[in-house]
């Protein structure tokens, strides 16, 4: 049998959930925190005993993150996997105007994740194994002005993680950053679909199998590294006159 103990941070969203159903199907035992109540019970109530432990959890509030990592723990009994996939888009033509929103945008995706990030890492540490993974984006990778505020709180998480990837090293514990393209979700349905976009359930199977790989940093889909080595390597000026990256 498969024992290998799971921890979903942010298990709500439809990335999440189809991760979850992946380590659900070959019998991984599950602890599932997320904002939603009603989507957190459906959720555990489809995949059965396969979950050890649910909560409800603002991710807002980061003063509770340090005991809905406890309490995690405590019911798990030690971490294989923890893996954090909250976020938000939010409004980015409202955070070039309000502050409030920028914040909100800064807080939901940088500090809100680095508060679950330190007591896991610290736990992780003292374990000396395990993976920690973490869901971030492609849009990290430059500035562009339809999605700039979102994308610079997820870079900011990126060099963070790339640290506790060196601290973590001589504990045997090995950290995923895991850089999405658009997935069709709920998250991004008033976006205009193209092939680009990706299905949830298939993101879901390449995620499960970029933290089995042991990979530190994993594009998925695969065919967006070199896409965005591409657009991370360009020129400003050149850039700037590519009307698909520089227009909103």
């Amino acid at each position: 049998m498969n024992d290998e103990r799971i921890a979903i941070f942010g298990a709500t969203s439809a990335i999440a959930a189809d991760v979850a159903r992946v380590y659900a199907q070959r019998g991984a035992k599950l602890y599932l925190v997320g904002r939603n109540r009603e989507k957190l019970a459906a959720l555990a109530g489809e995949l059965g005993a396969a979950v050890i432990g649910s909560a409800v959890q603002d991710f807002e509030r980061t003063d509770a993150a340090e005991a809905c990592v406890g309490a995690a723990a405590s019911a798990l009994g030690h971490f294989d996997v923890a893996l954090i996939a909250h976020g938000l888009l939010g409004d980015q033509l409202q955070s070039e105007r309000e502050l409030s929103e920028a914040e909100r945008i800064a807080r939901t995706n940088y500090m809100s994740v680095v508060a679950l990030l330190i007591p896991l890492v610290n736990r992780l540490e003292e374990q000396r194994g395990g993976h920690l993974a973490v869901l971030s984006t492609v849009a990290a990778e430059r500035g562009r002005p339809r999605n700039y505020t979102y994308a610079a709180a997820k870079s900011a998480l990126n060099t963070y993680l790339q640290g506790v990837r060196s601290r973590l090293y001589p504990a045997h514990v090995q950290v995923h950053t895991i850089k999405l393209g658009p997935v069709d979700t709920p998250m991004t349905e008033t976006h205009a679909k193209s092939w680009l976009f990706s299905r949830s359930a298939d993101v879901a199977r390449q995620i499960v199998a970029a933290i089995d790989a042991g990979k530190p940093e994993a594009f998925v889909p695969r065919f967006w590294r070199p896409i965005m080595f591409t657009v991370r390597n360009l020129p400003e000026l050149l850039f700037q006159r590519v009307s698909a990256l520089s227009r909103r």
